[in-house]
């Protein structure tokens, strides 16, 4: 989840970088606290308080992490630069058992249930925090707002749901909600391997992090030749990782995942909350939307906003945000967010400053590159779902198929000794200290893969006017194998012209706007994994998630369909085994799937185009 890298540079994705400016040591006083809880353990916590007390008291901001706090008060350089301007305490403080705090770490420790009065969460964590922050920080207004970025956002929203009084506005930002059916560790029940694999290893292998030592650069060959799962803790793990332990006790949606989410204990709405998601956030986009959803239910009192942006994990925090790697959007759009939005959203609710114009939701329309404000989010009016068929001879249109037989499909052999790379090779471990491409592969162009048997492709003629999108994108597949299970991954793309003298690198780009991956044998429910019927052809339904987005006149528009994308997820045998962490090498055997797009079986991607253009 969220934002990690190696401990020497931990600060690039946890906290924003440090530039090139004086440090905090000119405008704070800095201490360090052992703050204790309430069952005797003691958390530690680095406090900076302003040293000009000339104005009025000011506001507490609490971060809390398991990332280390050595490099907070690189925070304020860029990611807090705005708010430390205006004047706050800050305080960063370790979580449970990390780094320089006691007690047992527990990933996504579960919210206690409302009867466990004397159980511990990471709320009753923060409630003792905040506690003791509002005693002994001098001169504070008595009031406190919490935010971060991922397990910093889990940590935020987790602190709200059984809040303490003095907590008064919050922002969790691209915070997990799931870890099992869209956040870091699964997407519909086909798990993240490679993410998974390192991630686990790196915050359960000690007290700080520590990273595995891959013994090649492509760890696509790395984790080719570990084969089936089962070897992980056979050769390496040896049953000491936990999160690993809970992935092959726990490989279906059972009563442990369901304990992890937050979203059963959302009831109402305590605290103002600012959700925060990047369109191509690599580690969790389904988290900050899925909390605002949840959230929504309950806003009786409009407390509840929604700001996505045309980020990637945490890109909001960093830089200027005018480029997400070759694709440019024509404005500073993470100076935007921390000047414009989250500044003032603090300020407002922390010291009564200024004017909240906050729209219930915020998003950059890519493409477009413009700021849209919506009254809701999915749009209640102004979109309207629309199906892009496949059709024959890989074209891609929104007149549905006609006619029926066998012939009307297409096909492609999967085979998992063989399986498609996700990103661009070499893979390099995800948090490669010489300059991992994992922050930026969702924006990766697709024609790696054009000269693959195994994936398959549908593509519009070229647009005659600008096609803009906002809300649900979702599959819906008809499909057959010839195995016993498979994976069904999805990608809706933006070609760009082959003639394209604005950016001559960006000719023919293939630009990934929305994707997610379906594990078969979970068609009738996440609980309990079904074989799939040889020959049969089977419905898929599936989110791609929501998008704002405008395809350009003259863009294309395609759709690829695929069953590997290795090692972000893990290979499908495609023979049933009722536990894949345990499958054998035998069990993993190559399939020849279908797509089929007839007029009882039409396969199509809906996509929610916006009627007319916006302002």
């Amino acid at each position: 989840m969220t934002t990690r890298i190696h401990l020497t540079v931990v600060a690039i994705l946890v906290f924003a970088p440090a530039l090139a400016v004086a440090g905090p040591a000119d405008r704070f006083v800095a201490s360090e606290a052992m703050i204790p809880m309430r069952d005797g353990v003691k958390l530690h916590t680095r406090i900076f308080i302003p040293k000009d007390q000339t104005a009025s008291p000011p506001p507490i901001i609490l971060v809390r992490t398991p990332y280390g706090t050595g490099s907070a008060a690189d925070n304020f350089t860029t990611y807090l630069k705005a708010m430390a301007d205006d004047g706050y305490i800050f305080a960063f403080q370790d979580l449970r058992g990390k780094f320089e705090s006691q007690g047992v770490f527990v990933m996504q420790r579960p919210a206690r249930e409302p009867s466990q009065t004397d159980a511990l969460d990471e709320g009753t964590d923060t409630y003792d925090t905040i506690e003791w922050l509002l005693k002994n920080t001098p001169r504070n207004n008595g009031r406190v707002g919490m935010l971060g970025v991922s397990y910093l956002g889990w940590t935020t929203i987790m602190g709200a749901i059984e809040p303490h009084p003095a907590l008064k506005a919050i922002s969790p930002q691209a915070s997990p909600a799931d870890m099992w059916l869209g956040d870091d560790f699964h997407h519909n029940g086909a798990f993240r391997l490679s993410y998974g694999f390192e991630y686990a290893y790196e915050l359960e292998s000690g007290k700080n992090l520590t990273h595995f030592d891959f013994d090649r650069h492509d760890t696509f060959d790395w984790y080719l030749t570990l084969g089936p799962l089962a070897n992980v803790n056979t050769k390496y793990f040896h049953g000491k990782v936990p999160t690993w332990n809970d992935f092959v006790a726990h490989p279906d949606y059972d009563a442990f995942w369901k304990k992890q989410t937050m979203i059963p204990h959302i009831k109402d709405v305590k605290v103002p909350t600012l959700n925060v998601a990047g369109w191509w956030d690599q580690e969790d986009f389904y988290g900050p939307v899925r909390i605002y959803d949840a959230l929504e239910r309950h806003d009786r009192d409009h407390k509840n906003f929604l700001v996505v942006g045309p980020w990637n994990h945490g890109g909001w925090g960093r830089q200027t945000g005018d480029r997400l790697g070759p694709i440019t959007f024509d404005s500073a759009t993470a100076k935007y967010f921390r000047d414009e939005i989250q500044a003032p959203w603090f300020a407002y609710f922390l010291k009564d400053k200024g004017k909240l114009d906050q729209p219930e939701a915020l998003t950059f329309e890519a493409g477009a590159n413009k700021w849209r404000r919506w009254d809701s989010w999915p749009p209640r009016n102004g979109a309207a779902d629309k199906a892009l068929y496949f059709g024959p001879g890989q074209t891609l249109s929104f007149e549905p198929p006609r006619g029926e037989g066998d012939s009307l499909h297409d096909q492609y052999v999967s085979d998992p000794a063989h399986p498609v790379p996700y990103r661009h090779r070499p893979i390099q471990p995800t948090y490669f200290p010489g300059g991992s491409k994992w922050t930026t592969w969702l924006v990766e162009d697709q024609r790696f893969v054009d000269n693959r048997a195994d994936v398959l492709a549908w593509e519009t003629p070229p647009l005659d006017h600008d096609l803009s999108i906002a809300g649900e994108v979702a599959a819906d597949l008809f499909a057959s194998t010839t195995g016993g299970d498979a994976d069904w991954i999805v990608k809706l793309i933006d070609v760009y012209p082959e003639d394209y003298p604005e950016d001559w690198d960006m000719a023919g780009y293939q630009l990934m706007v929305a994707n997610e991956v379906f594990r078969g044998r979970y068609r009738e429910g996440f609980e309990k994994p079904k074989p799939i019927e040889p020959g049969a052809v089977l419905e898929y339904t599936f989110s791609l998630h929501t998008q704002n987005y405008t395809f350009l006149k003259g863009h294309k528009i395609m759709v690829q369909v695929q069953s590997t994308w290795f090692p972000i997820i893990d290979r499908n045998p495609q023979t049933f085994t009722p536990n894949i962490f345990e499958a054998k090498e035998a069990d993993f055997r190559a399939a020849t799937h279908r797509i089929h797009r007839s007029e009882r079986h039409p396969s199509h991607v809906k996509i929610p185009v916006v009627a007319k253009p916006r302002s």
